[in-house]
């Protein structure tokens, strides 16, 4: 049975834009939610082979950092024509500045340059690996997945990362169009349509009950 979460909380990332999403999913259950940045927690290298390794390195790392438990999220956008590139690498191919209109446009060079232009050539999905630590080294971890369409030019200015770049499957707008609700509210306003929203109801159902 997995480990229940109650009380106070580390949200182990330094982009603002995962926290927003964190905290937003975290509010119906009564958790307070503090970040690692705010606590002035230095970012552990992110040496893992997959998405989960380092969701675990860096909820870890919090956890024994601030005695408390941990939440961290390692995410990333998988291009099938790239061999599943950016994959675990996605935040880098932004560079240190972020920059991810510098990234969507590396990816859109790579797909011309394999003459990558039909929607079924441009076949991606995003991947959330998300991981909860406690100071004892106990973990449990979650995965959700959203498959879609890389589409150019890029469309929307809402969301972060490459979410103008991705296209849901069935849906007629990007992530960088959708509003938050529509994009990672949960049911029943929403349909818990990003991948971190379908890895944290995996995690919710397991380890956190709802505060009416």
């Amino acid at each position: 049975m997995a480990r229940q979460l109650t009380g106070r909380i580390v949200i182990a990332t330094h982009n603002s834009g995962k926290l927003r999403e964190m905290r937003e999913l975290l509010a119906p259950h009564g958790i307070e939610a503090e970040s690692a940045a705010a606590l002035g927690l230095a970012e552990p290298e992110e040496t893992g082979k997959t998405f989960a390794a380092n969701a675990r390195i860096k909820a870890l790392a919090a956890a024994k950092a601030t005695k408390l438990p941990a939440f961290a999220d390692d995410s990333g956008l998988v291009v099938d024509a790239l061999g599943g590139e950016p994959g675990i690498y996605s935040a880098r191919w932004a560079g240190p500045g972020k920059d991810f209109r510098f990234a969507m446009n590396r990816i859109q060079t790579l797909l011309i340059e394999r003459n990558a232009r039909a929607p079924d050539e441009r076949r991606c999905h995003f991947i959330a690996a998300l991981c909860l630590a406690w100071p004892d080294g106990h973990t449990e971890d979650f995965e959700g997945r959203v498959d879609g369409v890389a589409v150019w030019p890029p469309r929307g200015a809402r969301g972060f990362g490459y979410d103008p770049l991705f296209l849901p499957d069935g849906f007629d707008r990007t992530f960088g169009e959708m509003d938050a609700q529509e994009k990672h509210g949960l049911p029943p306003k929403g349909k818990g349509l990003s991948h971190r929203a379908r890895a944290f109801m995996k995690l919710a159902d397991a380890c956190l009950k709802r505060r009416d």
